[in-house]
């Protein structure tokens, strides 16, 4: 062989090593699956454009970025064909059902008031979430309160709600449910509505005295209400059931505002947090770009 043709050999040889080499080792970091402390759930729409517009496809790809956890606030609002196809993608990808909105109205008194027709309709939001819950395999539940009753003393609606929370409960217990009460920030999003602050909803909870009436911490809401975020996690502790974020003000993903979210889910985790941490908030930027910043923000707020 000639010298010339031994090194176009010997080159050729060391180029094919390298390339498979390469090869090997991109497959062997896709193998190696991203593993998160906690159980973040992203919702659907928040990857469309890198996975389109199946939510199948989406779930997929939360499931390979490393999520273990998903969560739709309108799952009833799916056809039952829909929501059997995603509960059986979710068992297939080991995936967690967080939340769906079980009962949520913004414009009228509903918790805080004695009329029966407003709570014969409660009721049957509740029954038919039951159903769905067990369609998705879902746990928790959202109930959001309605608004307050400008022409009541607060007490009595107070009253009021944790007596039509003990009768859902009693619907809800037998199937090991549990609705999860939200309170929303007056000063942005939602003025006027009943449930507003932790304290309020953790007093409401241990009234109700039930395993399926619980409080959803989301940290979005309880920035602009409160702040004080850590302690009041640790004081409401017992009757927190489900999590949620969003930053503030934007409400997009962490490290876009001013909370310390690597603090806040440092501490949920070292006190032994096992629920769900839903993402429900919007991204920052738009298309691939913006979906990946999501990703990164729940890596490097994960790291610690």
């Amino acid at each position: 062989m000639q010298r010339r043709e031994f090194l176009q050999a010997s080159g050729g040889a060391i180029a094919g090593a390298l390339a498979a080499t390469s090869v090997g080792a991109a497959a062997e970091e896709a193998s190696m699956k991203r593993t998160f402390k906690l159980k973040y759930a992203p919702h659907f729409g928040m990857f469309r454009t890198s996975a389109g517009d199946d939510p199948v496809e989406q779930l997929r790809f939360a499931a390979d970025q490393g999520f273990t956890a998903w969560e739709d606030n309108g799952m009833k609002g799916r056809s039952v064909e829909e929501q059997e196809r995603i509960a059986r993608a979710m068992d297939e990808l080991g995936m967690t059902m967080g939340v769906f909105v079980a009962n949520a109205d913004f414009g009228k008194v509903t918790f805080a008031s004695r009329d029966q027709a407003v709570r014969d309709a409660v009721f049957a939001d509740i029954r038919a979430s039951v159903d769905v819950a067990q369609r998705v395999n879902a746990k928790w539940m959202t109930v959001v309160p309605g608004r307050y009753d400008q022409g009541l003393e607060w007490d009595y609606q107070t009253a009021n709600c944790i007596e039509l929370l003990k009768r859902c409960s009693a619907i809800l217990e037998p199937h090991g449910l549990v609705m999860v009460l939200e309170p929303l920030n007056w000063f942005t999003n939602h003025p006027g509505v009943f449930l507003h602050k932790i304290p309020q909803a953790f007093q409401i909870c241990r009234a109700v005295g039930s395993p399926s009436c619980k409080v959803l911490f989301d940290i979005y809401h309880q920035q602009i209400s409160e702040g004080n975020l850590i302690p009041n996690f640790d004081l409401a502790w017992d009757e927190v059931a489900y999590v949620q974020t969003g930053d503030n003000p934007g409400r997009n993903e962490p490290g876009t505002g001013e909370i310390n979210y690597r603090n806040v889910f440092k501490h949920l985790h070292a006190k032994g947090y096992q629920g769900v941490v839903g993402l429900e908030h919007g991204n920052s930027r738009p298309g691939r770009e913006g979906e990946q910043a999501v990703i990164d923000a729940y890596v490097a707020a994960d790291d610690f």
